[in-house]
């Protein structure tokens, strides 16, 4: 019985959370008025973590506990890095509950949650399960869980999103769990509403290839280079039939979004917000051609660490992803010329 109400006040405490907050922001990207064609920015970011994945941290700490997997006394285990892991640490706080996150790697400077760094990186799941098993703790595994227990029917980003920018022609999202593309294509399918959902693959990434091949098992065995989406293995989460379209977008490509997006609105965000305004625009050239409409993405997380990544040219050297060529692309476009990447519009 103590248990019982714990669980439910803890469930309280998520509930409230959820519905003290004010929707995400839409932000306008200005494109030229005679285009005919509207680039709206959902940002993510403005959550208290500063990340999309504070919507999938919610959600996977609430399913752990109305499943009675994670108790008062237990441990939250994970195996992530960077924004999952900031964003399930402050729930963790919030309920008071233990939390620990297997990261791949070693020696590396965190900030915001407990690490348990682990070698070789393509490990760390099994050592997160292997982690929970020993401390009596639950694997809330992201991975495979974030993607069904996300909501998807209207309670939030889906039913948030449309609600604010109705039927837009395309919404553009990256997928790493997948649970962001898999809640937005389910909401689109049970409400019949319009909108195509189009999904952006940095390299290296088994997605896209996946899409194409149909192979629902598709690995390229290769990291990404682009936190938070990509992956090398198709996942559970990824759901390829509900992606209307799969756009790759090479990874210099997203570091040069990610700069255009800050200058364009003050926001250090991270690569996957470059990637999403790569593919954006690809679809805008398509829809200037037709004679208008509306492209919808998001800003996934912005955080002033990003200054010493993406935005930062000797890191973008070292990691040979300077973004001179794509930042050029991006230029000639939005002063009226033509979308010169990937085959012309397509």
């Amino acid at each position: 019985m103590g248990s019982d109400r714990w669980a439910s006040r803890a469930l309280a405490l998520l509930d409230a959370e959820r519905l003290a907050a004010a929707p995400t922001p839409v932000l306008r990207f200005d494109l030229p008025a005679g285009w005919g064609v509207e680039l709206l920015l959902k940002d993510e970011s403005a959550h208290p973590t500063g990340t999309l994945k504070h919507r999938s941290a919610r959600a996977l700490f609430r399913h752990a506990i109305a499943s009675g997997q994670l108790t008062e006394s237990g441990v939250a285990v994970e195996a992530t890095g960077g924004t999952g892991a900031l964003a399930q640490a402050h729930f963790a706080r919030l309920l008071g509950v233990r939390h620990v996150v297997v990261v791949p790697g070693r020696h590396r400077r965190v900030t915001g949650f407990t690490p348990r760094f682990f070698t070789p990186p393509a490990g760390v799941h099994e050592e997160a399960r292997r982690l929970a098993a020993e401390l009596g703790g639950h694997h809330l595994d992201q991975q495979s869980n974030a993607a069904r227990v996300v909501d998807w029917r209207g309670d939030d980003l889906a039913g948030e999103l449309f609600a604010q920018v109705g039927e837009p022609d395309w919404v553009v999202v990256g997928a790493g769990t997948g649970a962001t593309s898999a809640s937005l294509g389910r909401h689109v399918r049970e409400r019949g509403l319009r909108t195509g959902l189009a999904v952006v693959d940095p390299e290296h990434s088994a997605h896209f290839p996946g899409w194409v091949t149909g192979a629902p098992d598709y690995a390229t065995g290769m990291p990404s280079r682009i936190e938070g989406i990509g992956r090398p293995a198709m996942g559970p989460g990824f759901l390829p039939g509900v992606a209307d379209l799969v756009i790759p977008v090479p990874d210099a490509a997203s570091v040069a979004g990610a700069r255009l997006v800050r200058a364009r609105t003050g926001l250090a965000v991270g690569g996957s917000t470059g990637t999403n305004l790569w593919g954006a625009l690809h679809l805008v050239a398509r829809l200037r051609e037709r004679g208008g409409g509306r492209v919808v993405t998001l800003v996934c997380d912005a955080a002033e660490r990003h200054l010493a990544t993406y935005h930062d040219d000797g890191w973008a050297r070292d990691k040979s992803l300077l973004p001179g060529a794509h930042a050029a692309v991006l230029e000639e476009f939005l002063a009226g010329g033509p979308w010169r990447w990937g085959g012309g519009t397509g």
